[in-house]
C-alpha cells in the first residue's frame, strides 16, 4: 500500500476515535473532554492501525 494511502486512512482513524472518545466521555462525564486527552487517544489509535497497514496489500518482492 502506497505511503499516502496509509497516512490519508491513520489520520482518518485518528480523527474518528477522537471524535469518540469525546463523544463517550461527555455522555459519561457530563462535560467535554480536554483536547490534549482527545490527541492522545487518537495517536495511541493509530500506531497500531499504521502498523497493520504496512502488513497488509501486495507483497514487493
Amino acid at each position: 500500500m502506497p505511503f499516502w494511502q496509509r497516512l490519508l486512512i491513520t489520520v482518518g482513524v485518528m480523527l474518528a476515535a477522537s471524535f469518540l472518545a469525546g463523544l463517550v466521555w461527555s455522555q459519561i462525564a457530563g462535560f467535554a473532554m480536554p483536547s490534549y486527552v482527545a490527541g492522545l487517544i487518537g495517536g495511541i489509535v493509530a500506531l497500531p492501525v499504521w502498523e497493520f497497514l504496512k502488513r497488509v496489500g501486495p507483497k514487493r518482492p
